[in-house]
């Protein structure tokens, strides 16, 4: 840990630029005393998980109206929450963020742990966020090291080792730079610089604090940095999804399995792509609504067969139940066979129906 020029002279520029956040408590009100919710910070690093800022604001601003404080989350309805959560991505956290929240309400009297041992030790919480939170809501010294702390440091220092090989280096890196004074601080300045200017593309290093010092841009090689070892190409699946409309205009849906892809998530019956081959959820006349979705998971990519039907009144499923359906409660995939299936059932849907 160190109180060098590197961190001074990023924390003066945060104190002019830093991003307004919903869930960031900005430099004017942290130098009026105002400090970060730890409630906030870790529903928000939760949410930034594989997903951007702009796509989080929306979802941290519903959430924190729903269940203002972690007693509020921890006593939610686990299909209410995962039904919020739709179209984030991503689901374990979702179930995770109930599991911490009831921990955090039961077991700590509502009270997020400020270290990061005892942070890490909760559901969902990994090395990065635990230490993001200690940072931020408690501002410990702790080294907070995500995407973008990894290209401002491999940049900075010039690191031409490949990730992921290079990120023990980088986050030693990120260490030593890690002040005493105002850590929380420091931590969101590396993030917001690296969101902002050290850009993966067309850094603007014209108008970066640290050009003067970066090794990376000296020597002609920023833009090129950090490297990466090339990943291997994803496997594609296949799979079909059932959708079955009732002509009470009940939609055939079931929960899908609290483990596994897209687990505890409301969805068509599906089969083939998920470990599944249980076939169609009923005799029907299935059609085949000629539109196929695609559809990206971490691991691999998705190409989805959805076959349509529409049924009569007493329609007795094998599996699933029919039920009324609002298209915002399914997640992204789901969604993407509903919309498919709007040509075979040729008429738009509103939001609730039933």
């Amino acid at each position: 840990m160190c109180e060098d020029a590197v961190s001074q002279r990023l924390l003066a520029w945060y104190d002019i630029n830093a991003r307004k956040l919903a869930w960031r408590v900005g430099p004017d009100a942290w130098r009026a005393g105002q400090r970060a919710d730890p409630y906030a910070v870790w529903m928000s690093e939760i949410m930034l998980q594989q997903t951007t800022v702009a796509a989080v604001d929306k979802y941290f601003r519903r959430f924190t109206t729903l269940w203002p404080d972690v007693h509020a989350l921890a006593s939610a309805k686990d299909a209410d929450v995962m039904g919020e959560w739709a179209g984030l991505g991503y689901y374990a956290r979702a179930r995770n963020l109930l599991k911490c929240a009831r921990v955090v309400s039961g077991e700590w009297g509502g009270v997020f742990p400020g270290t990061r041992a005892g942070l890490q030790a909760l559901p969902g919480i990994g090395p990065y966020t635990a230490a993001a939170i200690s940072a931020i809501a408690y501002d410990r010294p702790e080294t907070v090291v995500d995407g973008n702390v990894e290209r401002v440091m491999a940049r900075h220092f010039a690191v031409q080792t490949p990730l992921p090989k290079a990120k023990k280096d980088l986050t030693d890196l990120a260490g030593a730079e890690t002040p005493e004074h105002r850590p929380g601080c420091y931590a969101q300045a590396v993030m917001d610089l690296g969101a902002t200017i050290c850009t993966p593309r067309n850094p603007a290093c014209g108008i970066c604090p640290l050009s003067k010092t970066c090794l990376g841009r000296a020597r002609g090689i920023a833009a090129e940095l950090p490297r990466k070892t090339p990943k291997k190409p994803k496997p594609t699946r296949r799979g079909i999804a059932y959708l079955a409309r009732r002509d009470d205009g009940a939609w055939l849906l079931e929960d899908r399995p609290a483990r596994g892809l897209l687990g505890g998530m409301l969805g068509w019956p599906t089969e083939g792509w998920d470990g599944t081959d249980d076939g169609a959820p009923m005799p029907a006349n299935w059609q085949d609504v000629g539109v196929e979705v695609t559809h990206t998971f971490t691991h691999f990519h998705l190409r989805l067969q959805v076959l349509a039907t529409q049924v009569p009144q007493g329609a007795n499923p094998a599996r699933g139940n029919f039920r009324a359906l609002r298209p915002a409660d399914l997640p992204t995939l789901m969604r993407k066979a509903f919309d498919a299936s709007q040509r075979y059932f040729d008429q738009s849907e509103p939001d609730t129906l039933g």
